[in-house]
């Protein structure tokens, strides 16, 4: 449900993941009830779900509409709905807007096809977001992916010319570096005021919401959202003491989810803490990603202990 308000779209989001049974398949009730309890912190504005957190890489065309669905019936009434499109082929794409419109998301977030880490052009990407605008009109979100992603990372050139498209209304801006976040915020606001650059680098989101942001739309509010809303807020009220005092429980489970190699393991990590901490009852992975080894069952255990969540 978009709010009635003058910036609909600010605000922290959780970007959820998908629960899996040990035959694979979506665990339907876990994942409504995930939603459930990603939605119960005061001042959370929605979920981004079918994100990279939510192992939209993974999941067919029919499942990600089905996890649209289910988030729609459990939480429509007070989230805005952020369901994330990761396809290859513009066609295609086009397609599972569709779906994710039908099912019930109030906004898309564009992921830019992982073929376009080894090339990609400014016309390519702007063709690839018109066409989905168009198959499925609606408010529009962007992905900036990181500086180390290779031409998946939109230019400046390639950036300014997507903000400007008719419906586009936010960034998931997720260059993972403080500088990039800086410069691709500045020419945001400068070429599209109105279009929301929301800072979503875990491991830097206290450096990027002094720099400024919307909100954010990150994956660790799943483990810890009481730390990322309050430190947004206690940001925005100038009060760092009470912001570094949020950034020091983010801070060693980003480093250690999202800052440890590989990165690939990101999601598998975030699913083994929500396992410990008794918020899910499977971490399954889809293969090739299997069980974490001890060694990184142990880190995340440190991780969460130096957190206080164990």
């Amino acid at each position: 449900m978009i709010p009635d308000t003058n910036a609909p779209f600010d605000g922290v989001y959780v970007a959820t993941v998908c629960p899996m049974r040990p035959d694979f398949a979506i665990d339907e009730d876990a994942l409504a009830a995930h939603l459930q309890d990603a939605m119960a912190t005061p001042g959370m504005r929605g979920v981004l779900i079918n994100g990279h957190a939510g192992e939209n890489f993974m999941l067919s065309r029919e499942e990600k509409r089905r996890v649209v669905a289910i988030a729609h019936a459990t939480i429509g009434d007070r989230a805005v709905i952020v369901s994330g499109l990761n396809a290859e082929g513009s066609l295609e794409a086009q397609r599972h807007a569709a779906d994710a419109r039908d099912a019930g998301a109030d906004a898309l977030m564009v992921f830019p096809p992982f073929s376009w880490a080894l090339s990609q052009d400014a016309d390519m990407a702007v063709t690839h977001h018109r066409m989905i605008a168009e198959a499925a009109p609606g408010p529009l979100m962007l992905y900036q992916a990181g500086v180390r992603a290779g031409t998946m990372a939109y230019t400046h050139d390639a950036l300014a010319r997507l903000v400007q498209i008719p419906g586009v209304v936010g960034i998931k801006e997720g260059s993972w570096e403080a500088a990039a976040y800086e410069a691709n915020r500045r020419l945001v606001k400068a070429v599209a005021p109105q279009v929301s650059v929301m800072a979503s680098g875990d491991e830097h989101l206290l450096t990027c919401f002094v720099v400024g942001s919307e909100g954010s739309l990150v994956s660790l509010a799943v483990l810890v959202p009481d730390a990322i809303v309050g430190l947004e807020r206690a940001v925005l009220a100038g009060d760092l003491e009470r912001a570094r005092g949020h950034h020091s429980v983010i801070q060693p489970l980003a480093r250690a989810i999202y800052g440890t190699a590989p990165g690939g393991l990101a999601t598998a990590r975030l699913k083994c803490c929500l396992k410990m901490v008794g918020k899910l009852r499977h971490d399954v992975m889809r293969p090739p990603i299997g069980p974490l080894p001890d060694h990184e069952v142990a880190m995340l255990r440190s991780a969460l202990t130096t957190a206080g969540l164990l």
